[in-house]
């Protein structure tokens, strides 16, 4: 039996130095763009502000506004993926705000 690395990518995410591309398992529509791949970039001190302040202390309201600072994705246009999709955009940055080696 074959040892599983906790580290190891999904076959979903891609990882660079500037951020991750999270492949979708049903596409969205973006701004009237269908689209299966989501890039996110790295957060920068700047987008934890932001979000922090806009979310008023609900914390659903600041990963959403974080995501959608991340990904240049409005918060409409994002409402409307999938959970399980949603989940992955979540390791993704999971994956770019710790230091785990892969």
């Amino acid at each position: 039996m074959k040892a599983i690395n906790p580290n190891a990518l999904p076959e979903w995410l891609e990882l660079s130095a500037d951020g991750a591309v999270v492949t979708l398992k049903y596409p969205i529509e973006v701004d009237g763009v269908k689209r299966d791949k989501i890039p996110m970039r790295a957060p920068c001190l700047r987008d934890i502000r932001a979000a922090t302040a806009s979310a008023s202390g609900n914390q659903e309201q600041y990963e959403v506004n974080l995501f959608c600072s991340l990904t240049q994705i409005g918060e409409k246009d994002l409402g409307a993926i999938k959970t399980v999709d949603y989940k992955r955009m979540q390791e993704g940055y999971f994956r770019l705000d710790n230091e785990v080696e892969v």
